[in-house]
């Protein structure tokens, strides 16, 4: 089963995919996507480490997420990817075009072969106002594209709105 979670900022979005993974029964790698580059993501972060189970393997990979998900590629293995918005942002501050879009090719690839359970997180960024700078008005148009991209791969695709999911696919 693959599965898109999306949703805003603190929606609830983190722990309705921590509930789904959990469920399927098989042992979890939580690969995180964050950079810490202030106190206030060194928060977010140590809040969702405690949120989350200690016998859940981690695998912080900021840039390569294709790569870590052909290594964790098995039948037998659950995998959360949280999340692609700050994966998106990373790949962005790179300033590298060429490797931005092999990263989103690759992955795109990576999530279509993947074999295990799979749910991946990432923000709705599309529901506000139309931001004033280009970057911030391309990053909106990237993880927009990343989004329908990854709900056409996946089989289960779910909207958080208030801690209260909304299936979109299923």
């Amino acid at each position: 089963m693959k599965h898109l979670v999306l949703g805003g900022v603190r929606s609830g979005k983190s722990a309705f995919a921590q509930e789904q993974i959990t469920a399927c029964g098989k042992p979890v790698c939580y690969v995180a996507t964050s950079q810490v580059w202030d106190d206030g993501m060194a928060d977010r972060v140590r809040l969702h480490k405690d949120n989350r189970p200690s016998e859940w393997q981690l695998i912080e990979e900021p840039l390569a997420l294709a790569r870590v998900l052909h290594s964790l590629n098995s039948p037998d293995q659950a995998v959360i990817v949280e999340c692609f918005t700050l994966w998106m942002t990373n790949l962005l501050c790179l300033e590298d075009e060429t490797r931005l879009e092999d990263e989103k090719q690759a992955l795109l690839k990576a999530v279509e072969v993947f074999e295990g359970d799979l749910i991946l997180v990432s923000s709705e960024v599309g529901l506000g106002i139309m931001p004033m700078n280009a970057l911030a008005r391309r990053f909106g148009d990237e993880a927009g594209a990343m989004n329908q991209a990854l709900a056409k791969l996946t089989d289960r695709v779910t909207f958080v709105a208030a801690g209260l999911p909304l299936p979109l696919k299923s």
